[in-house]
């Protein structure tokens, strides 16, 4: 039986994620692109952009390279789930600010 965890849930997409980037052969801006694409493709909650901000800042990203990801899926998964996107995009984004906030308050 697997080792207890007070975030099993979690730990298990932390696995798999490493996993995936183990055996994937793509550069990690490409890596986070595509992510970010398939997240959008599959009308993903703002908790689940959470996880790809850091990695895609760490990579580099820039907001008109994601941006220019949504406008090239535009056509295939339609608007209303790109601005659906976006949207959770910005709230993921929110959130993240002010968990970073929060945690340069605590720390001053």
């Amino acid at each position: 039986m697997a080792t207890a965890s007070e975030t099993p849930v979690l730990d298990t997409i932390a696995a798999m994620t490493v996993d995936s980037i183990e055996r994937c052969g793509l550069a990690p801006e490409t890596l986070l692109l595509t992510r970010i694409a398939a997240l959008a493709a599959s009308d993903a909650p703002p908790i689940s952009y959470v996880a790809h901000i850091d990695p895609a800042i760490q990579a580099g990203l820039t907001a008109e390279q994601v941006q220019d990801v949504l406008v090239a899926i535009a056509p295939v998964v339609g608007t209303a789930r790109v601005m659906a996107a976006a949207g959770n995009l910005a709230k993921a984004l929110g959130f993240t600010i002010a968990v970073a906030d929060a945690e340069a308050q605590s720390g001053e």
